[in-house]
C-alpha cells in the first residue's frame, strides 16, 4: 500500500530531486489542504514505484517553504530531476493532478 512521503530538510533533496516528485505544501489548520489530503493519499497509492508523492508541512518546514517561494497553501509543485516543471495553487481535482503527473511521466 502506497503512502505519501513526509519531507523535511534532511530528506528533501534525496527524495524530491530524483526522478519525478509531486510535493504538496500544506498545514494542519488549512481547510483546503485537509480536503486535498485524501486525494494525495490516493495518488501515493496509484503512483507507487513511479512517482514520489510527498508532503511538506509549511508550519514545521519553514526553510523549505521559503526556498520554493510558497505564499499560499495548498501549493503543489511537480518536479522532474530537481527542476520544477509545473505548479498548482489551491485545492484542485484528482483528475487535474493525474493529468499533470501523466504528462510529466511521458
Amino acid at each position: 500500500m502506497g503512502k505519501y512521503i513526509e519531507l523535511n530538510k534532511e530528506n528533501f533533496d534525496s527524495i524530491a530531486k530524483k526522478g519525478i516528485a509531486v510535493v504538496d505544501f500544506w498545514a494542519p489548520w488549512c481547510g483546503p489542504c485537509r480536503m486535498l489530503a485524501p486525494v494525495i493519499d490516493e495518488l501515493a497509492e496509484e503512483y507507487e514505484g513511479k512517482v514520489a508523492i510527498c508532503k511538506v508541512n509549511t508550519d514545521e518546514q519553514v526553510d523549505i517553504s521559503a526556498q520554493y517561494g510558497i505564499r499560499s497553501i495548498p501549493t503543489i509543485i511537480f518536479m522532474k530531476n530537481g527542476e520544477i516543471v509545473d505548479q498548482v495553487i489551491g485545492a484542485t481535482s484528482k483528475q487535474a493532478l493525474k493529468e499533470k503527473i501523466d504528462s510529466i511521466i511521458q
